[in-house]
């Protein structure tokens, strides 16, 4: 006989589910929690990675294959759009067909992707090749990353899920800086290894996976694929027209984001009359919730382009090559590490509200005292120690010390039921900020590297044309002749004016990254309520009711059997 829609048509199954999932909940051991830990960081470190490491061999693999510089650019925005366009979908997929499930199939499609990656044929059909594989790379990163981070909080307890958290987001970090020091070193031997390094860690992390105990409360809610659709299609507009905004004609980057912002605007509208939407707007009416995902918001705005203004920075400004430029961040993650810890412990004890405040604060002093002394070129830049060592220790731990406690307890404010969702929440905004901060960025710092060039330059004999050519080559992979020359020469002239150009201008992104952390420590101050919030319990739906009611009613028949007897 069939069930009613929606329910299992097999209640004693339900009821052994129902019973397995509290077990789940009461029973974690150690063991069992380091492993889905290991598993989860293992999967979410090649999405890290590959963040960073293909814009550093850009360079390498478009040579190697024969393709444009802009057939390069798409290889690696593909990945970005592709990742933000399905981690809503992802995150609700792995709450309704479970974590480990979304994380073995995102892990098994990432392995296949590379794969794919690494052997894209010279020639014609290269970059068609490239950005197809790369878009499937990054819709398995996106299914993957809630389902692994639903792993993590589904493993321990929420009284202490903030120091599991914590070694997470520092590890898988961590990987982002790591991107760009193993991509050059590996760019040296063969590009192709940068996506051949990520079958053996897909291998291991399968591996992992596959032992990995995993339960938690599943929705039974079905997928709304009209608002994944259109969320999908809304983020992708969005954040193409964003990163586009220094690239394509002004007018043309506006009209598509507009559209794009369009397109969320009534994938929002009909969400909110939906009776099961991809994402469950009201929880923004929960303060806490709302100031914890601004908060992880505006620290991606300075997080995320500070690797790629610190990279160019070094190579530019410093003369350092890839693998140097990117030891940079190593410097701010040995802060991050030590953030996240510290963070973990005052949030598993008082809550996010005095982390994000401690967090904001210290890392906007971090941010702005790095950006006073970035025209400073008169030290050895290759030396791990120096003058940009401690101001880059204490950016990482102000972001460290508030994004652990604002993830966390964002997912802390939904049940069980709904990590994979809420992630998807947290993800999305992530990439978003991480968009439009960088986009923000570039062009401040593109127009002021501009106009400083102009001056330069002109008092050495060249037009402005020429300046502009410079200021929009750099980090972007094109290049404009000045000539090679030594030291005295006017082309020596030249390369001074652009390194001490470049180093100048690049602090106001640095302020800019100040700002946006002050912004976080004021939401800490004024709107995040700063409770410590445990985990909310799943309602019990109707189905869990007459199941309930069924089983009093045996007992009841039971009991008046043995009354009779």
């Amino acid at each position: 006989m069939s069930g009613t829609p929606g329910i299992p048509a097999d209640p004693m199954q339900r009821a052994a589910d129902l019973t397995g999932e509290m077990m789940s909940q009461t029973q974690r051991s150690p063991i069992g929690k380091y492993t889905a830990l290991t598993a989860s960081i293992l999967a979410v470190s090649m999405v890290m990675i590959d963040q960073t490491i293909v814009a550093i061999c850009g360079p390498a693999i478009q040579a190697g294959l024969g393709i444009s510089h802009d057939a390069l650019q798409w290889g690696i925005n593909s990945y970005v759009l592709a990742t933000a366009a399905t981690f809503a979908l992802g995150g609700k997929l792995a709450d309704r067909f479970g974590d480990k499930r979304m994380a073995l199939l995102g892990t098994a499609g990432f392995l296949v992707s590379s794969v794919l990656c690494s052997l894209t044929p010279s020639g014609g059909p290269a970059a068609g090749w490239l950005i197809a594989a790369r878009v499937l790379q990054g819709a398995s990163g996106g299914l993957m990353f809630p389902a692994a981070l639903g792993i993590v909080a589904g493993s321990v307890d929420s009284r202490r899920r903030g120091s599991a958290m914590a070694w997470f987001f520092a590890i898988t970090g961590a990987m982002t800086a790591i991107g760009p020091i193993v991509g050059g070193y590996l760019a040296d031997v063969d590009w192709r290894a940068i996506f051949w390094i990520n079958v053996p860690i897909a291998v291991l992390a399968l591996l992992v996976l596959s032992v990995t105990s995993v339960s938690r409360t599943r929705s039974r809610a079905p997928i709304d694929l009209r608002g994944a659709v259109l969320i999908a299609v809304g983020m992708t507009l969005l954040i193409l027209g964003v990163q586009q905004s220094t690239s394509w004609p002004q007018r043309t980057a506006l009209t598509v984001a507009a559209a794009g912002a369009c397109v969320l605007l009534m994938a929002f509208a009909l969400e909110a009359r939906t009776k099961h939407p991809l994402v469950q707007l009201r929880r923004f009416q929960d303060a806490g919730f709302a100031a914890s995902a601004a908060a992880v918001t505006l620290a991606s705005a300075a997080m995320i382009p500070l690797f790629f203004f610190i990279s160019v920075y070094g190579q530019v400004s410093q003369g350092l090559s890839p693998q140097n430029s990117g030891l940079a961040m190593l410097k701010f993650f040995i802060g991050f590490v030590v953030g996240s810890r510290v963070g973990a412990r005052i949030f598993d004890r008082r809550g996010a509200g005095i982390p994000l405040m401690l967090g904001g604060a210290i890392g906007a002093g971090g941010f702005y005292w790095w950006a006073s002394i970035m025209g400073d070129l008169s030290f050895d830049a290759s030396k791990f120690v120096g003058p940009q060592l401690w101001p880059a220790i204490m950016a990482g731990a102000g972001i460290g010390l508030m994004l652990t406690p604002a993830s966390t307890d964002g997912l802390n404010r939904g049940d069980s039921s709904s990590y994979g969702e809420i992630t998807g929440i947290f993800q999305t905004l992530r990439n978003f900020g991480a968009a439009v901060g960088l986009a923000a960025m570039s062009a401040v710092v593109t127009q002021q590297f501009t106009d400083k060039l102009t001056t330069s330059f002109g008092k050495l004999g060249a037009p402005r044309s020429a300046a502009e050519c410079v200021a929009n080559s750099i980090g972007g992979g094109r290049t404009c002749a000045t000539g090679g020359g030594h030291e005295g020469s006017p082309s020596a002239a030249f390369t001074h004016a652009v390194q001490s150009g470049y180093a100048d201008s690049v602090h106001v992104a640095f302020l800019i990254m100040a700002a946006a952390m002050i912004g976080v420590a004021l939401l800490g101050k004024f709107v995040h309520p700063g409770n410590r919030t445990a985990v909310a319990e799943p309602q019990p739906d109707a189905y869990d009711a007459a199941l309930r009611d069924m089983r009093s009613r045996r007992q009841a028949g039971s009991a008046r059997k043995l009354a009779r007897r």
